[in-house]
């Protein structure tokens, strides 16, 4: 999510506030709290690397909170961190009145003024990690920058036995802390009224502890540690079996592997079996049954018969196929993929998973924190690619970055397969998606051995395990599923549009019947099965969802979805991969991708002859 759009002059007039803080602290649930804004909230690193903003009222004055990159130290190890700490120092620039490409990189001329240092900061600190959170907070100190503390998560701190006192940490550090619990709203109030009265202070306050800035980081670890010793007081702990057994277990190979099958494959059955409810109870009769036959009346009553009248509703029908592909076919995946996606989110499952498979995912050149992009690959490539930035170097980022290109079906593309496979053959789609995750592991071989770099030690940070909060995670499916109809769903319409005007006026035809000798020839398809190819350009998915229409052999639907697994990013990524790393990168994208879904679909028509 990007800035809201403001007046100019809002930009000058609203003090700014900084929140920041480790990944995983609950900076942007505090956020939520404060603005009242529905941003998307995810309990792994890599969430906040897009800045968002919103405005909130404290004591009847309008100040703008805006939520920086997660950070863990001030050093700035990756570009989130740069980013963080370049707008700490008001380094962040405008040209021609509008914020600079790392603020506002979709370049929409949103006004939000982060050219000079902030007026204060919160600094979210984890009760539950207290002395990384203190580390990080003390080099924030040395910049010399107005802070609140929000003391976050002490609930989760005191079912362990540990109570973190408020006031011996602002006695200590010099700056106000404030007890809160992002989650229920608890010391939000509080949180804003310290912040009210440190700019009307306009001090900054010296901290005891806190070392000069020339200390070294092992001074400044144990200055962390001896304060954390003197603020916090142990008693009984009370865990709970999900956060302490369960949460410890999950992240070793016994039984964590074995649970990560299950869990896996639970999400599976629930983004299949949910979804293909939802497709036939709900969304096929609602389509089918009222709107498309309504329509169909309606067109045929006002426009005559002709080019016109087939563009709108014929065989390739914008009103047709723009209602029915999108929204019977494709959305009701959607639905079922967030709803599971949230629920490994929300529960700090994620980040054990890439714990887990660290060890296997470092022999294909990439961190166990990459499994974090590919999984949001599956749902949408975009925020995929702009989630490598929280990787550690640049070329773990080309890694991933072409692995989701590559063979990491988005929601959208999933949902086609399903409804083009499931119902012929379950087996035949799970070959598909075995033959996806193969293709990941030799795509980061090559790229491993073929790429100059390294692959440096991280530290992967891992949350609580926690029960969702059902009222939460409906709000952020609703807005992850409202974000995907105006930036998924839309775009399709659009472009099936296009194709039903090409289609009409005969360009498709032409284009296909120039690919027939590879369609026919070469892959084993009927001629018609060109179109697809041409409408893969535009939408990922539409490489696949007009094979549905066809009456295709069980061998020419698996080597369909294979071409279509495998072929161009849609004209978004392409543009994604331009922005994020160069215009190279994204040509060379293009024609590996066209070259290798024609060379796999191939071979195995050629291997799949064979067996039948």
């Amino acid at each position: 999510m990007l800035f809201k759009r403001a007046k100019k002059t809002e930009s000058h007039t609203n003090p700014v506030v900084l929140l920041m803080g480790l990944p995983n602290v609950g900076k942007s649930a505090i956020f939520n709290k404060l603005t009242g804004l529905n941003v998307r909230v995810a309990n792994y690193p890599g969430t906040t690397v897009e800045l968002t903003a919103g405005k909130t009222v404290i004591e009847g004055k309008s100040f703008l909170v805006v939520d920086v990159p997660g950070i863990y130290t001030m050093e700035a190890t990756t570009e989130a961190e740069t980013v963080a700490v370049e707008i700490l120092d008001g380094k962040c620039s405008f040209r021609g009145g509008h914020a600079c490409k790392r603020c506002d990189p979709h370049k929409s001329g949103q006004s939000v003024s982060l050219s000079k240092k902030p007026e204060a900061v919160i600094c979210v600190v984890d009760a539950n990690s207290l002395e990384s959170s203190l580390y990080s907070l003390l080099e924030l100190i040395e910049r010399g920058s107005p802070i609140v503390v929000a003391l976050n998560r002490i609930d989760l701190a005191q079912e362990k036995g540990s109570h973190v006192d408020p006031i011996v940490l602002s006695r200590e550090l010099g700056v106000p802390v404030v007890s809160t619990i992002a989650a229920t709203g608890y010391g939000i109030e509080s949180l804003k009224e310290e912040v009210a009265r440190i700019i009307e202070k306009g001090e900054i306050s010296v901290s005891r502890s806190a070392p000069k800035p020339e200390t070294v980081s092992s001074d400044r670890w144990q200055k962390a540690e001896r304060l954390a010793a003197r603020a916090t007081r142990r008693a009984p702990a009370h865990p709970t079996l999900t956060r302490q057994k369960w949460g410890d277990a999950l992240v070793k190979p016994w039984p964590g592997l074995p649970f990560a099958a299950l869990i896996l494959s639970a999400t599976f059955a629930i983004i299949v079996g949910l979804g293909m409810g939802l497709r036939h109870m709900i969304f096929l009769p609602l389509v089918r049954g009222l709107l498309i036959p309504q329509i169909v009346i309606a067109v045929e009553a006002t426009v005559p018969a002709g080019m016109m009248q087939n563009i709108l509703i014929g065989n390739f029908g914008f009103l047709i196929k723009g209602l029915e592909w999108p929204i019977a076919l494709i959305l009701p995946y959607v639905i079922s993929f967030y709803i599971a996606l949230n629920i490994l989110e929300d529960s700090g499952y994620l980040p054990r998973l890439a714990c887990l498979l660290d060890g296997l995912l470092h022999r294909i050149g990439v961190h166990g924190s990459a499994i974090i992009p590919l999984l949001l690959g599956y749902g949408c490539g975009i925020p995929a690619i702009m989630a490598t930035r929280s990787l550690h170097t640049y070329k773990e980022r080309q890694i991933v970055a072409a692995m989701i290109c590559l063979s990491v079906p988005c929601i959208a593309q999933t949902g086609a397969f399903i409804v083009l496979l499931v119902e012929r053959s379950i087996a035949i789609m799970l070959l598909v998606f075995l033959v996806s995750v193969a293709a990941l592991v030799v795509a980061g071989v090559v790229l491993d051995r073929t790429l100059k770099g390294s692959l440096p030690p991280v530290l992967l940070e891992v949350p609580e395990l926690l029960l969702p909060k059902w009222n939460i995670l409906a709000k952020r499916i609703w807005t992850r599923i409202v974000t995907f109809i105006i930036s998924g769903e839309l775009p399709m319409i659009a472009a099936i549009g296009v194709g039903s005007v090409l289609y009409e006026t005969g360009v498709l035809i032409s284009v296909g019947k120039l690919l027939s000798p590879i369609v026919v020839g070469w892959l084993g398809l009927p001629e018609e099965a060109s179109i697809p190819l041409i409408l893969g350009i535009l939408r990922r998915e539409l490489a696949v969802l007009p094979l549905i229409g066809m009456d295709l052999s069980l061998l020419q639907l698996f080597v369909g979805a294979i071409v279509g697994l495998f072929y161009v990013p849609c004209v978004a990524i392409l543009a994604i991969l331009v922005r994020e790393f160069n215009a190279f990168t994204a040509v060379a994208t293009l024609f590996a991708t066209v070259a290798i879904a024609f060379l796999a679909g191939g071979i195995f028509y050629r291997i799949g002859s064979l067996m039948v």
